[in-house]
């Protein structure tokens, strides 16, 4: 009897409202339709004819740029989820699907499918892009083919900015745009075992500094100047310090932006240019690749000093070093620290020109003057003991043009003594192949060391 007024209830609100009644009958023959085409491909799996489906190519080719990346079926079928649907095929049976699915309200299906259609419901898998996957799988693409963009770099002559290296745009793949192109290759039927080829659109990425900028950044001055001497210096170790100064010479550095020694250094390895030569690194004192670099970071940070820049980060070397003579005015750097910090608090661009006169390295910072002075007191010995160890301290005051003091920094040096650290002589050398060397880096070792 419930069931009865239910249905009666049913049945007289769908005859008061008749558009209700359209709008169902329309929204389950869209159903029906659905469910029907679902048959069509069951049906196309049973006589091993292809669905009209997903079927994946054997291989897709992206095109990244002018470069191109194949992509396996294995990883295509990482980026496949599987769905499982209902569909009618009245050839079939049913077993275990649940005859009683409806979309709509169960009387409005008892009224239109006959209980033999019911019986026809078959299940099947259905293979769709998994998007998440498919980006997941570009952003880590992008570290493979992303290209940073690269600045102008300038020099000054007679007292004028001018332009000797011009800048590059970088590019990396549009994830956004490239997501549903994949997804879409995904469906296509393979057309005689061809890979499907999807180009892949690409941002396009300006650098900051563009060849075209010469007259905007307002370069009008030597600001400040570091020299550092390397009287006695090996072979390897001004061939080191001379490929470092390739990294810094010309490069701009904009107001207010905090400049990195490491981020500008880039790699350190036989790949990029450098040698063997000694580094003071794990309480030893060792050939590795880019000894003395340090000379560079540590002519760059007086430069900083005397320019009247602040300095955010900065260490002293573990132990005195004669090429950094007054001690306590240097900077040693290790990728990916410590680094070698400071901002450019003036107005304008500043751009680093560097040189080498006779023994001695120069870094002289280009920019606009806005009347500070610097004043720079000492470095001064504060401790020095017999072993060689010491303490030092220098302060930087900077006055601005109305006489505020805008930095009053102080810089102090813990030494200790170079005991500690013993050098190759003091040891026995590599005569075997260290397992973290390549065979590029023990190559250069043993010409350095006349190993055979």
């Amino acid at each position: 009897m419930l069931l009865y007024t239910q249905y009666m209830c049913k049945g007289f609100f769908i005859k008061q409202n008749p558009l209700l009644y359209v709008f169902l009958l329309v929204s389950f023959l869209g159903t029906f339709l659905t469910l029907s085409e679902t048959s069509a491909d069951t049906t196309a799996q049973q006589t091993n004819t292809p669905p009209s489906a997903m079927v994946p190519a054997p291989g897709i080719s992206l095109v990244i740029g002018d470069q191109t990346e194949f992509v396996d079926e294995h990883q295509i079928n990482a980026w496949l989820t599987i769905q499982i649907k209902l569909g009618i095929d009245t050839r079939y049976r049913s077993e275990i699907e649940n005859t009683r699915l409806c979309p709509l309200d169960t009387t409005f299906c008892d009224f239109i499918l006959s209980q033999k259609t019911r019986t026809s419901l078959r299940t099947q898998s259905v293979e769709l892009p998994d998007k998440k996957a498919i980006g997941d799988y570009l952003n880590t693409l992008n570290t493979k083919f992303s290209k940073d963009p690269v600045d102008a770099k300038f020099t000054v002559t007679d007292n004028k900015i001018s332009l000797f290296s011009l800048s590059q745009d970088g590019s990396r793949i549009d994830t956004d745009k490239s997501v549903p192109l994949i997804a879409n290759a995904l469906t296509q039927e393979s057309s005689g075992g061809k890979d499907v080829l999807v180009e892949l659109p690409l941002i396009t990425l300006k650098p900051d500094h563009q060849s075209s900028d010469a007259d905007s950044f307002g370069i009008v001055t030597l600001i400040g100047e570091g020299r550092t001497s390397f009287a006695g210096s090996p072979k390897n170790r001004i061939h080191n310090f001379t490929r470092a100064l390739e990294q810094f010479n010309g490069i701009m550095i904009a107001p207010q932006e905090e400049f990195s020694f490491v981020k500008f250094l880039g790699d350190v390895d036989a790949e990029h240019g450098y040698l063997p030569e000694l580094v003071i690194k794990e309480n030893k004192t060792e050939p590795e690749f880019g000894g003395g670099i340090c000379q560079v970071s540590t002519t760059v940070f007086r430069a900083a000093i005397y320019s009247g820049l602040k300095i955010t980060a900065r260490r002293n070397h573990a132990y005195p070093v004669s090429y950094y003579k007054p001690y306590g005015m240097d900077a040693t750097v290790y990728i990916p620290r410590p680094d070698l910090r400071f901002i450019n608090n003036t107005p304008g661009h500043i751009l680093m020109q560097t040189a080498i006169e006779g023994s001695q390295l120069i870094f002289r910072f280009y920019g606009t003057s806005d009347g500070r002075t610097t004043e720079v007191d000492g470095p001064h010995i504060l401790e020095h003991n017999p072993d060689g160890s010491m303490k030092t301290i220098f302060t930087q005051k900077v006055t601005d043009a109305q006489g505020n003091t805008i930095i009053n920094d102080d810089f102090r040096s813990n030494y200790a003594s170079p005991s500690k650290f013993p050098h190759p002589g003091q040891e026995p050398l590599f005569t075997q192949k260290p397992a973290d060397w390549s065979q590029t880096q023990w190559s250069d070792y043993k010409k350095l060391h006349t190993i055979p």
